[in-house]
């Protein structure tokens, strides 16, 4: 039963590896060049033992006077060859250096641009640590594999092949016993990698856990202490910190055994190697200069082995890595707007809703047979309880989702046959969550609208009630906010937020749960904003408080995906029904 999840993950795994061949594609020529270069430093490098060797019988077999013209070129020949290679394996790695910054670059602009086809379905279901693992972490990782590992396994490869013709060409019996060895060695470290790569794969995907843990901790901070949930937090952290550190061991463990096993194995050809050359010599079936190169050769041999055994573990990196980048890469993205799609040119803002039903899982309906008709410039609140499926709409609405029957259109054109964007365009919206990005109060109000003047800002600013609250910061409109818009407060962000949509002025307007967070004061201010801000547009407005939508022109009762109730305050209260059951209850709690 364990095989076939054993071949499927390895299949996979291999599919990850050969998109990362192809993804390098673009600097193909770059890398065989290095690869050249590389092959020529270990090229030339394999022949200095040699060198020395003859060196040392021009010593030995010099009886009277040594013949030092001879030594001295031979001597210069080495520092040649040692400098040829130390240049072209300087060139090299700095090609590859440079290959790997730009292909790291494009992989994250590749990432960057993937998010951004990705549906919000994908957000809604995976955690940002882990995609920003992928992008950080598992990116590194590639980067020093490219960098490093192609480098290694060529001139590793290269010293292997040179050394082994070498070595035959001095004494083909030594030659034997030292690569006697080399198949033993080579099979149980492939024994004990095979082990060694299901553990890379869970450190991959533990790390991304864990990082997903820190972001949500950092952000978190506020209510894990106004909870006093630090010992609890800090303990769920440790867990998953533990499991990645005894991942972590295990798959070094595994991986640093190459290295030893092979040096056991090696060392033990070593030791033969030395032993029959010594009889070998005092026989005369080999000189003491030949035999001194050799034992170099079978140093130098063990070293590629060691180095290529070495790279494995790096390699199992890799191979995890590149699965988990490749799968985000290839993760279903948004459907294709229409070619050629339908546009408004001169938006009213007549919107409806024909027969929509949708679910988020399948078989789990959210909304079921919904139809409404909202009149240009209506102002439409959207009530019920939690999961009635209020924010869903609004989802609906901006195509963030699209309904799994039915269709919804604006001013008679459905929302399907236009471009996401183009639909988007034609909302504000201000949320329950506001957020305001690192930058200055200018950036932030500009957002969606970046040919706004400063005085068009200015006057959104006085609109929305927030001027005052920015006149007082150090350096008004210009003043810094921080990541987490810590140094102002929610009322003032919701206050900014609406300013916000007032400069983009869209031509209609979506409020979701904008004062549930503010106090009184803030909430009148904001409720006088958004009359502004919504006068004479087509708006939206979810809320829990149901005296903030008094005034609304039609108000849609929800429950369980259904419109159970619709009309404006006075006929919902006569009425007496499901809506005039909150209210009433809020009236009573307050």
């Amino acid at each position: 039963m364990d095989k076939k999840p054993t071949k499927r993950k390895t299949s996979e795994t291999i599919k990850s590896f050969v998109k990362f061949l192809i993804s390098i594609k673009k600097y193909r020529g770059w890398i065989i060049l290095s690869i050249f270069l590389a092959t020529g430093s270990a090229l030339l490098g394999i022949f200095i033992p040699k060198i020395l060797g003859d060196m040392t019988n021009i010593a030995v077999n010099t009886y009277q006077d040594i013949d030092f013209s001879a030594i001295i070129g031979k001597v210069w020949l080495v520092v040649g060859l040692f400098v040829g290679s130390a240049i072209l394996n300087y060139i090299q790695a700095y090609i590859l250096t440079v290959v790997s910054a730009k292909y790291t670059r494009d992989l994250r602009n590749k990432i960057i641009d993937k998010i951004a086809k990705l549906p919000i379905s994908y957000f809604d279901k995976h955690k940002y640590g882990d995609t920003l693992s992928r992008m950080t972490n598992d990116i590194d990782v590639l980067a020093t594999s490219l960098s490093q590992e192609i480098t290694d396994v060529s001139l590793s490869s290269t010293m292997l092949i040179g050394i082994t013709v070498i070595m035959l060409t001095i004494s083909v019996p030594l030659s034997l016993v030292a690569f006697v060895v080399v198949p033993l060695s080579v099979i149980v470290v492939g024994k004990i990698m095979g082990h060694a790569q299901r553990y890379f794969n869970e450190r991959q995907n533990t790390l991304g856990v864990l990082n997903s843990r820190i972001e949500e901790d950092y952000a978190g901070q506020i209510i894990i202490k106004s909870n006093s949930h630090e010992e609890a937090s800090l303990q769920d952290f440790n867990n998953v910190n533990k499991k990645l550190a005894k991942i972590t061991m295990r798959a070094q463990f595994l991986s640093s055994l190459s290295m030893p096993v092979t040096h056991i194995f090696t060392n033990l050809g070593y030791v033969i190697v030395a032993v029959l050359g010594g009889i070998f010599t005092i026989n005369g079936q080999i000189n003491i200069g030949s035999l001194q190169a050799f034992i170099q050769y079978v140093s130098r041999f063990n070293r590629p082995i060691t180095e290529i055994a070495s790279t494995t573990s790096t390699m199992q990196s890799l191979l995890a890595a590149s699965e988990r980048i490749f799968e985000f890469l290839s993760e279903p993205e948004e459907e294709p707007d229409p070619d050629p799609a339908k546009t408004i040119e001169k938006v009213k803002g007549e919107v409806e809703f024909h027969n929509v039903n949708f679910g988020y899982f399948e078989n789990k309906p959210v909304i079921r047979d919904f139809s409404v008709k909202v009149r240009p410039g209506m102002n439409v609140a959207i009530v019920g309880p939690t999961g009635a499926g209020k924010t869903t709409l609004i989802n609906l609405l901006m195509r963030f989702y699209d309904p799994t029957s039915g269709y919804i259109t604006i001013d008679g054109v459905p929302t399907r046959e236009m471009k996401r964007s183009d639909v988007r365009r034609l909302f504000g919206m201000v949320l329950q969550d506001t957020w305001l990005f690192s930058g200055t109060v200018e950036d932030n109000l500009r957002y969606g609208n970046q040919g706004a003047t400063l005085a068009d800002v200015i006057r959104a600013a006085k609109s929305s009630n927030v001027h005052h609250v920015i006149e007082a910061l150090p350096k008004t409109y210009h003043s810094e906010i921080s990541e987490d818009s810590d140094n102002i407060s929610a009322g003032e962000k919701q206050l900014i937020t609406i300013a916000r949509a007032m400069v983009a002025n869209p031509p209609m307007m979506i409020l979701d749960e904008a004062t549930s967070n503010v106090d009184t004061r803030t909430e009148q201010l904001i409720q006088d904003s958004f009359e502004k801000l919504t006068h004479g547009r087509t708006s939206f407005v979810i809320a829990h408080r149901l005296s903030t939508i008094r005034n609304s022109d039609l108000i849609l009762v929800m429950r369980d995906g259904n419109i159970v109730e619709q009309g404006n305050h006075k006929e919902l209260l006569k009425a007496n029904g499901f809506y005039a059951e909150l209210y009433n209850s809020q009236f009573a709690e307050n």
